[in-house]
């Protein structure tokens, strides 16, 4: 079982990525998902949630710029980044409940880098 991430990135204040997370394994099914970020030198955050349900959090500093999405025939989430900042520089990680072999557990994806220049 893994999480895989693609889309990061470097892009100017201002600009957008999106970035993807594919669940792939033995998985019987997929509760939450949720992207993290860490910046250097900063703890780990949530950024944003989706439940199962489709019910969407986020932290306040991104509200309005980035939404989270899913596509359950996939098996994937989306961080949709729009209006990007020089302060959205982080390490962003996937993260996923997932009931593998009928147990659930927690997942984290490898992390990919976004940087965002001035």
């Amino acid at each position: 079982v893994q999480l895989v991430e693609s889309g990061g990135g470097l892009v100017q204040a201002g600009g957008s990525l999106r970035l993807s997370c594919a669940a792939s394994g033995s998985i019987n099914s997929i509760g939450a998902m949720d992207w993290y970020r860490q910046a250097p030198g900063k703890r780990r955050e949530l950024v944003a949630k989706v439940t199962s349900g489709d019910v969407t959090t986020y932290v306040d500093s991104v509200k309005g710029r980035f939404t989270i999405s899913r596509d359950n025939a996939k098996n994937t989430v989306y961080l949709q980044m729009n209006s990007l900042k020089p302060e959205d520089t982080a390490v962003y990680y996937c993260h996923a409940e997932l009931l593998v072999r009928y147990i659930w557990s927690y997942y984290w994806g490898q992390g990919t880098q976004v940087t965002v220049s001035a």
